[in-house]
């Protein structure tokens, strides 16, 4: 077992070459203040410092996360606009950093998500969900506009149309219909879901680290170059794995019919 983060808002943890992420705020919807976008950030760097091989995202209690703390907003005295900034220049950078990791990142959506609970959620590779989640924009609610990337994951996964919709119309949008729309992967019954998003985080952490991170790099940038561009990409990422030892042992293990053991399984 790695290291564990103070409890009290945000639980990092590791094990089996696994990282895990959980908002642990659940009196308050793990609505995000102060001290849980300290404890965030504080949780991401150990992430970045970490020798694991995929990181599952969840968070404790009845809602997923709700978002910005309405009663923090409402108690900043006239003084929203720096109350935000301070939040946003510890959530920014973090956010980044982990959707930038060369890694897979899985996020077990159990319930309820709203407002910046949506980057929270969406910044994930992979995005599991239960049936009681739903997921709803919430800002133009309160007059205020996206924040720490939930327009971008949003439009990155449902389109600008649908990003668009979700953000201004404010309406519940069910598990079923988040997978229908992209924004889910895949609906598992509530009692399953955090077995399934470790066991898939295993899988991927035993698996060729460096394939996994070239297929995120491709996919992530994709869309924003030209196909000749890219054909160059890819092609310089699969010369790189053609040199590493885990393609020769990929290969010697399908010839062989057995599981590959790659060289940095990352087994605690």
């Amino acid at each position: 077992m790695g290291g564990m983060t103070d409890a009290k808002t945000v639980i990092w943890s590791v094990k089996n070459g696994v990282g895990h992420l959980t908002l642990n705020r659940p009196e308050a919807a793990n609505a995000i203040d102060l001290p849980l976008a300290r404890a965030y950030a504080a949780a991401v760097e150990q992430a970045v410092r970490a020798d694991i091989g995929a990181i599952v995202l969840s968070s404790t209690g009845k809602q997923y996360c709700a978002g910005g703390d309405i009663n923090a907003f409402a108690a900043s005295d006239g003084q929203l606009d720096g109350l935000i900034r301070e939040l946003l220049d510890l959530l920014n950078p973090a956010v980044a950093q982990l959707a930038a990791l060369p890694l897979p990142i899985i996020s077990a959506v159990h319930a309820p998500v709203g407002g910046a609970g949506i980057a929270l959620a969406l910044c994930a590779d992979i995005v599991l969900a239960a049936p009681p989640m739903k997921l709803r924009g919430g800002y133009s609610a309160l007059g205020l506009s996206p924040d720490i990337g939930a327009s971008y994951f949003l439009a990155h996964r449902a389109g600008p149309a649908r990003a668009k919709y979700i953000l201004m119309s404010n309406h519940a949008i069910p598990a079923e219909e988040c997978r229908r729309w992209g924004l889910v992967d895949e609906i598992h019954p509530p009692e399953a879901l955090q077995s399934v998003a470790t066991e898939l985080a295993a899988r991927l952490a035993a698996g060729a680290t460096g394939a996994l991170g070239g297929i995120k790099r491709l996919c992530e940038d994709a869309l924003n170059r030209d196909l000749r561009t890219h054909l160059e990409h890819e092609r310089r990422a699969l010369l790189h794995c053609a040199r590493a030892a885990d393609s020769r042992e990929g290969i010697a293990a399908f010839r062989q019919k057995r599981p590959p053991r790659f060289r940095d399984p990352r087994i605690d």
